[in-house]
């Protein structure tokens, strides 16, 4: 990984225990970590909480051999950004550090707002023009991911490698029903979610 992002053009710096690796992404200069979910020293769910307590902006990618449903929840509930299950391909992880290094500024936020939606990924609190809205765990991180990227069209793929994670079966329908479950949530009587399906396409989260 060092040898590939650093051939990307990234400067990369690499810690081999969570006590190093947690003092280091605790740096100001540090724009993206790649955090192993198990090291010595240090767990790497307990190196996240604190990045995400001290720094909750930065983005973090969670690398993990697990690959359970229950812990990829644990591992985004606990503040990671990202999530790739081992093994995976350099490609693919190199692509989503592209992608969360260009991101708006808003996605490196603490809180995010488009089409009247406010969403706080401190106290995870939704609220649609005002009026509070309750989700689940993946509920919120796809809202999430649909507000960071808004007038953006993201394909199912792109959406289910993001909030579920590359190894889950292409041919699930789980984006159509969790895409579902957020329109019936943000919709109001006088105005449906701002969630648009673009047949063939995928989907785009309208701002005003």
């Amino acid at each position: 990984m060092q040898r590939g992002l650093r051939a990307e053009g990234h400067q990369v710096e690499v810690a081999h225990d969570g006590v190093s690796g947690q003092e280091r992404a605790l740096s100001p200069d540090v724009d993206l970590v790649v955090l192993d979910r198990m090291l010595p020293g240090r767990d790497g769910l307990d190196v996240l909480r604190t990045l995400r307590a001290q720094r909750p902006a930065l983005p973090v990618i969670l690398l993990t051999a697990r690959a359970e449903v229950a812990d990829r929840v644990q591992g985004l509930d606990a503040g990671a950004t990202d999530y790739v299950s081992k093994p995976f391909a350099f490609e693919e992880l190199a692509a989503r550090v592209r992608a969360h290094l260009r991101a708006p500024v808003q996605a490196k936020a603490t809180e995010l707002t488009a089409g009247g939606i406010h969403v706080d990924l401190l106290s995870r609190e939704v609220s649609r023009d005002g009026h509070q809205v309750h989700l689940s765990a993946k509920e919120f991180e796809l809202l999430a991911h649909f507000l960071r990227h808004p007038n953006q069209v993201l394909s199912r793929e792109q959406l289910l490698s993001a909030v579920w994670g590359y190894d889950f079966d292409p041919q699930t329908n789980i984006v159509e029903v969790y895409v579902g479950y957020l329109r019936r949530k943000l919709a109001l009587p006088s105005s449906p979610a701002p969630i648009q399906t673009l047949r063939s396409v995928g989907y785009r989260l309208r701002d005003k």
